[in-house]
């Protein structure tokens, strides 16, 4: 699809489904907590592996700066990070996907940008090796790190950044929120994702059509989506984060 032909099907799509931003978030001095997904380099670095941009690309890069921005504010104030590692091993297949952010590889570690957070106090970082995050979080014991984190650190507000938009980030926000919504995970209130701090990724439907199997996967209609279907969801989408005076 051209370009003029994609902006066109945004444009569409906007039109047919539209939804209302909740603004701009002000953190308050406490109650918050920061969720980062998958700011790793099999997701996020060029050429990094099979789910790797293949090519410089806006849209990801923008969300890497944004992260790094907001967690080095969360960590200047000792906020509550939450980090999800998308991790996996080698003989354990997450179909319909193609082998990714395999132990060892370096694909399953941060991104440059935020490689400074292995060492800061305040991150609790999870090694994820399923699409969902929350899910991820349940023990064997039906415990959970996640709702354990929330409830140290009193958190009723989690703001959500990372990558896909409409996969790992989406599946996070509606668990979370059913969660929330039969108690799983007090104090906790509103999921709020901020827009320009999420990306997905692009599959051009002139590309995957030269993939047997493959799914086009547009990257901008792809992002609209994720964010509409997390707003039916019940999360909070904002296109502004800055911090109470």
């Amino acid at each position: 699809m051209g370009t003029e032909a994609g902006a066109s099907a945004v444009d569409l799509l906007r039109s047919q489904i539209p939804f209302q931003t909740d603004g701009e978030l002000v953190l308050p001095q406490r109650g918050v907590g920061l969720v980062l997904v998958d700011l790793c380099n099999g997701f996020c670095t060029v050429g990094a592996g099979n789910l790797a941009p293949v090519a410089p690309n806006k849209q990801i890069e923008k969300m890497v700066g944004e992260a790094a921005r907001l967690a080095k504010l969360f960590c200047d104030r000792n906020w509550p990070i939450f980090a999800f590692l998308d991790t996996h091993y080698p003989d354990k297949p997450e179909p319909p996907y193609p082998p990714h952010c395999i132990i060892g590889t370096g694909e399953e570690n941060f991104v440059p940008d935020l490689q400074w957070l292995e060492k800061e106090p305040n991150v609790t970082i999870k090694r994820k090796s399923c699409i969902d995050g929350y899910i991820s979080c349940i023990e064997k014991d039906g415990s959970s790190i996640f709702a354990d984190w929330v409830g140290k650190y009193q958190i009723k507000t989690v703001l959500v950044l990372g990558i896909c938009t409409d996969i790992c980030v989406l599946d996070f926000a509606s668990s979370t929120l059913a969660a929330r919504n039969i108690d799983r995970v007090p104090p906790l209130q509103d999921v709020v994702i901020y827009s320009d701090g999420c990306a997905t990724y692009d599959l051009p439907v002139e590309v995957a059509t030269n993939i047997k199997g493959a799914l086009a996967h547009p990257q901008d209609l792809m992002h609209h989506i994720g964010l509409y279907m997390a707003k039916g969801r019940g999360a909070k989408v904002v296109d502004r984060v800055v911090v109470e005076p």
